[in-house]
C-alpha cells in the first residue's frame, strides 16, 4: 500500500482533492444529498490513503468542514455528513507537521459550530453528540484501568448506575417514598452531586479493589463482572421493602439543571431558542467540558509517577513489584480514578435523559465500553474517543437508520436486484443483531490490527522496533 501511495504523484493527489471537494460543493447547491456523501467520503479516503502536504491537508479538511456543515444546516445528506465531520476531527488527530494552534482552531470549528449548525437543522444530532461525549469519557476512565494499569475490569457499568442513581434518587420524587419530608432538590444541585458521585464511586472502587486486586487476569475480570451484576440486581430489587430504586419501572421526572442564564446568553448572542434544543445545545456544550477536563487528566497522569507505574505493572506485573512499586496502592488508585470517571457521568445521563433504569447497566453495557478501549486502542486517549464514537455511531444511527431503510423496503414492495423485499424476512433486522456486528468489528481488530486504531506512541514506537 505504501509503495503505491508513494508511486502517485503529490500534485495528482492534490488534484484529486480538490476535484472532489469542487463536487461535493456543487452537488450541495443542487440538493443531491447522495452524491454530495459519496464526494465527502471520497474526500476523506483520499485525504487519508494518499497524503498530500499538511498545510493542503488541513485547507482540504477546513472547505469540508464549510461544506458538511452548510449540507447539515440545509437539511442535505443526513446523518452521513455528520459522520464526515467526525472524520474530520480522526485525521486532524492524525494530523503531522501543523502548527498545534491551526488543528485546535478547525478542531473547535467543528465541535462548536459545524455540530452544533447541524443539531439546530436535527435535534437528533445533538442527542447523538451528547452520548458520543458521555460514552468517550466513560471509557477513558475504563482506559486507566485496563488500558494504562493493564486491569481487566468487566464491571464498569456498576459506577456509572451509582452515580445515575446517586442523582435520580435525590433528584426526583422518588426521594419521598423513604424521607417524607424531603423535597426533591433542586436542579443546580446536579453539579454538587457530580462531585458526590465521584467521591462515592471513587470509595466504592477502593473498597471493592481491597480484596480483589489481589487477583489477576480472568480472575479479577469474573470478580468485575459479579461486581456489575450485583450492582445492576441491586437496583432492581430495592423497590421494597423499602423502595429505594423503584425497582424495575426505573426513575422517572428527575430533575433537570436551570438553563435560565444560558438562554439568556443565547438570546443575547442572536441564537435561534427553541424548547426542543435549548436543554440539548447546553447538554452538549456541558460533555465537551467535562470531556476536556478529563482529557487533561489523563495527559497529565499518563506522564506522572502513577501513570508509568501503571503501564509498568500492564507490561510485567512481577517486573514491577521487584523495583519497589507498591502493587495494591498503585492498583487501587487506578480502580478508583477509572469509577469516578464513571460515576459523574451517570449523573450527567441521569439529569439528560430524565430517566434511569436498571436496563441501562447491564453486563452489555461494559463490554460495549470496553470494546471501545480495545477498537480505540488500549492506552490511547484519541483513540479511546475514535473507538467511543465509532460504537456509538454504529449503535445508535448507523445499524437503527439501515434496519429502518429495509422496513420502508418491505412496506412498500421495493423490488432489490429482482428480490421483493416483501418478502424478506422480519428477523433480518440488523438492529437487533448489535452484538453480533460489535463481535465481528473486535475479531478483525484482533486479527489485522491489534493494537487499535489509534495506537498508544509508546505501543507503536516499540511496534517499529
Amino acid at each position: 500500500m505504501n509503495r503505491f501511495v508513494g508511486a502517485v504523484p503529490a500534485t495528482a493527489r492534490l488534484a484529486v482533492t480538490v476535484l472532489l471537494l469542487a463536487a461535493m460543493g456543487g452537488f450541495l447547491a443542487l440538493g443531491w444529498g447522495a452524491a454530495a456523501v459519496l464526494a465527502a467520503y471520497a474526500t476523506l479516503f483520499v485525504l487519508a490513503a494518499f497524503p498530500p502536504d499538511p498545510r493542503w491537508k488541513l485547507a482540504a479538511l477546513a472547505v469540508l468542514t464549510l461544506e458538511a456543515t452548510l449540507g447539515l444546516a440545509s437539511k442535505i445528506g443526513g446523518d452521513l455528513l455528520f459522520i464526515a465531520l467526525v472524520g474530520v476531527l480522526v485525521l486532524l488527530l492524525r494530523l503531522p507537521k501543523v502548527a498545534v494552534w491551526l488543528k485546535v482552531l478547525l478542531g473547535a470549528a467543528v465541535l462548536l459550530l459545524g455540530i452544533p449548525i447541524a443539531g439546530f437543522a436535527n435535534t437528533f444530532l445533538f442527542e447523538l453528540g451528547i452520548q458520543i461525549g458521555i460514552y468517550s469519557a466513560m471509557a477513558l476512565g475504563l482506559n486507566v484501568v485496563v488500558g494504562m494499569a493493564g486491569l481487566l475490569d468487566m464491571g464498569y457499568a456498576a459506577f456509572f448506575a451509582i452515580g445515575a442513581y446517586t442523582w435520580a434518587i435525590f433528584g426526583s420524587s422518588q426521594v419521598q417514598h423513604f424521607l417524607t419530608t424531603w423535597v426533591p432538590l433542586n436542579g443546580n444541585f446536579v453539579y454538587l452531586f457530580m462531585g458526590l458521585a465521584i467521591l462515592a464511586t471513587a470509595a466504592t472502587g477502593i473498597l471493592i479493589g481491597l480484596p480483589a486486586l489481589r487477583l489477576r487476569g480472568d480472575y479479577l475480570a469474573i470478580v468485575t463482572l459479579g461486581l456489575g451484576e450485583v450492582v445492576r440486581i441491586l437496583a432492581n430489587n430495592l423497590d421494597h421493602p423499602l423502595n429505594l430504586t423503584n425497582g424495575p419501572q426505573g426513575i422517572t421526572g428527575i430533575t433537570k439543571p436551570p438553563i435560565e442564564g444560558f438562554q439568556a446568553l443565547l438570546a443575547a448572542l442572536g441564537i435561534p431558542r427553541s424548547a426542543s434544543t435549548d436543554y440539548q445545545l447546553f447538554f452538549y456544550l456541558l460533555v465537551l467540558v467535562i470531556i476536556g477536563f478529563i482529557v487533561l487528566v489523563n495527559v497529565n497522569l499518563a506522564r506522572s509517577k502513577f501513570g508509568r507505574a501503571w503501564v509498568a505493572i500492564r507490561e510485567d506485573e512481577i517486573a514491577a513489584k521487584a523495583m519497589g512499586i507498591p502493587m495494591v496502592k498503585t492498583k487501587l488508585l487506578a480502580f478508583a480514578t477509572g469509577a469516578a470517571f464513571s460515576g459523574a457521568m451517570g449523573v450527567l445521563f441521569a439529569a439528560q435523559r430524565g430517566f434511569v433504569s436498571p436496563e441501562t447497566f447491564t453486563l452489555t453495557a461494559s463490554i460495549t465500553i470496553l470494546g471501545m478501549v480495545v477498537l480505540g486502542g488500549m492506552g490511547s486517549v484519541p483513540g479511546v474517543i475514535l473507538g467511543a464514537a465509532a460504537l456509538t455511531i454504529l449503535n445508535l444511527d448507523l445499524l437503527k437508520g439501515f434496519s429502518e431503510v429495509l422496513n420502508t423496503m418491505r412496506q412498500d414492495g421495493t423490488v432489490l436486484l429482482g428480490f421483493p423485499m416483501s418478502q424478506l424476512p422480519s428477523q433480518v433486522d440488523p438492529a437487533k443483531y448489535e452484538r453480533l456486528v460489535f463481535g465481528i468489528i473486535l475479531i478483525l481488530m484482533m486479527i489485522f490490527r491489534p493494537e487499535g486504531l489509534i495506537p498508544e506512541r509508546r505501543g507503536s514506537r516499540e511496534e517499529e522496533a
